[in-house]
């Protein structure tokens, strides 16, 4: 498994990747003004448009507060986001993947009191499996989920 500083370097590598991309993109339609030693651009969203003008990224506040970068396919379809959690989850990280129906396939997260990493695998909406450090003894588990909810651990405890 990636340690926790290989998968934030690929992360940051990324949407630094996307946002460069789309600023040397449109750099051309931009204004020319005297640079500031304060520029910056507020917005309470930014989205990056294909070229038929459909949204592929954006960020953005959740519902919930939380901010995020938030990925569609070409169908609309919300595919994976980066962000922080409601400030009600004590705005812990995550990365979810998400399957053609929105609904979550992969979570990788922090939880609990000792923001401990966690993956969580799921199928049809359901928790699969789950991995990580047990938040309160942060020794490591693997909890398995079987079609009917029964769940059976295949070491530690969660």
């Amino acid at each position: 498994m990636l340690n926790r500083s290989v998968l934030t370097a690929i992360v940051a590598g990324f949407v630094g990747g996307v946002l460069g991309a789309y600023v040397a993109g449109h750099s051309g339609s931009v204004a020319s003004a005297a640079p500031t030693s304060s520029a910056a651009i507020a917005a309470p969203r930014i989205r990056l448009l294909d070229e038929q003008g459909r949204v592929r990224a954006e960020l953005a506040l959740s519902p919930d507060g939380g901010p995020g970068l938030f990925f569609y396919d070409r169908s609309g379809r919300n595919r994976m986001v980066l962000g922080l959690y409601a400030p009600a989850e004590r705005e812990d990280p995550f990365v979810v993947l998400n399957d053609p129906e929105q609904r979550a396939a992969g979570i990788f997260r922090l939880f609990g009191g000792q923001a401990t990493p966690v993956v969580v695998l799921k199928a049809n909406g359901a928790d699969r499996s789950v991995f990580g450090l047990n938040p309160a003894t942060r020794e490591p588990f693997l909890v398995n989920y079987a079609g009917d909810g029964r769940k059976s651990a295949v070491f530690g405890s969660f």
